[in-house]
């Protein structure tokens, strides 16, 4: 098992290690779904992510060696949602490096996860799991964590 992860909240000056890990997560969905589900610019992605920083609408915790080396991170946002019964938290990415998986990296992070958001008053977490049968994994940890399927498929639509 791993020793001594720091898991803070990230700040702007982590802007570069997170972009870098979510182009790592969606090259990980692309390579084991075979379709090209997302377009990444490091560039624009570590502008994106610096925005919603500052804007405060959008919290990363960022898991990281003793030595500083970045393992993972999960990103947070507030939505609202009469069916959920007010403001509720959303998980958008949530990503640990393989290296470092089944060693509780995942489990720190998602615990820090749980406790903003009981602090900010949200009534509970939702996340999208990747495609599967692709990442049944994931699912399970999910599942494992108290999380259960609350319906369909995730649709989108480009604007």
């Amino acid at each position: 098992m791993l020793k001594n992860i720091n898991i803070t909240t990230a700040t702007i000056s982590d802007a570069d290690e997170i972009a870098v890990m979510v182009g790592e997560l969606l090259n990980e969905i692309i390579n084991k779904t075979g379709a090209q589900a997302f377009n990444f610019s490091l560039d624009e992605t570590r502008s994106r992510l610096i925005a919603f920083l500052e804007r405060e609408n959008y919290v990363v915790f960022i898991a990281k060696t003793e030595a500083g080396y970045p393992v993972g991170f999960i990103a947070l946002y507030e939505s609202h949602a009469l069916y959920a019964e007010g403001s509720f938290g959303t998980i958008p990415e949530f990503f640990v490096r393989p290296q470092f998986r089944s060693q509780n990296v995942g489990l720190s992070l998602l615990d820090q996860a749980r406790a903003y958001g009981q602090s900010q008053g949200w009534k509970r977490l939702e996340v999208t799991t990747p495609p599967l049968p692709e990442f049944d994994k994931t699912l399970a940890f999910y599942q494992r964590e108290g999380f259960t399927i609350a319906g369909g498929r995730k649709l989108r639509v480009l604007l």
